[in-house]
């Protein structure tokens, strides 16, 4: 299967809300309309604080998507790359396609100069997490939100 993982563009809006729309349902949240509107402008936007997305093509249909943000850390003179989402669709799962994603963020994030990439995912996300252990190192850290 030809595969390509590649910037987002203005006119990738349509698969890219199916695509977020479903890995937020996953995580069994949604956001209002307003929040779709603005992430995809920022994803598109020129700020260096915003976030960047690629989006994966199999065969020519988009199955993936990846969001991510370079920014400061106070232990660090580079910058650090967080991979915010990771979505694969259901039929293109266990394909190599989530590994590909994640290696196309940690190439991103090399050119970039920020060596570390780090993520989050719920624990309950098994199958993720089976991939996870495979191409990245789980931390002791836990996280708090506020209430």
């Amino acid at each position: 299967m030809p595969t390509l993982i590649r910037p987002l563009e203005r006119k990738d809006e349509a698969d890219w809300r199916r695509l977020w729309t479903a890995y937020l349902e996953f995580y069994k949240t949604s956001v209002p309309e307003p929040v779709y509107a603005t992430t995809f402008a920022r994803l598109l936007g020129n700020d260096p604080r915003d976030f960047h997305g690629l989006i994966a093509e199999v065969d020519g249909k988009p199955l993936g998507l990846t969001h991510y943000l370079f920014h400061r850390h106070c232990w660090k003179i580079e910058d650090t790359c967080y991979l915010q989402d990771l979505y694969v669709a259901p039929e293109a799962r266990g394909t190599g396609l989530g590994r590909a994603m994640i290696e196309a963020v940690y190439a991103r994030a090399d050119a970039a100069g920020a060596p570390a990439v780090y993520w989050l995912t719920q624990d309950f996300n098994h199958e993720a997490r089976l991939l996870y252990d495979r191409v990245a190192k789980v931390t002791p850290f836990i996280r708090y939100s506020r209430v």
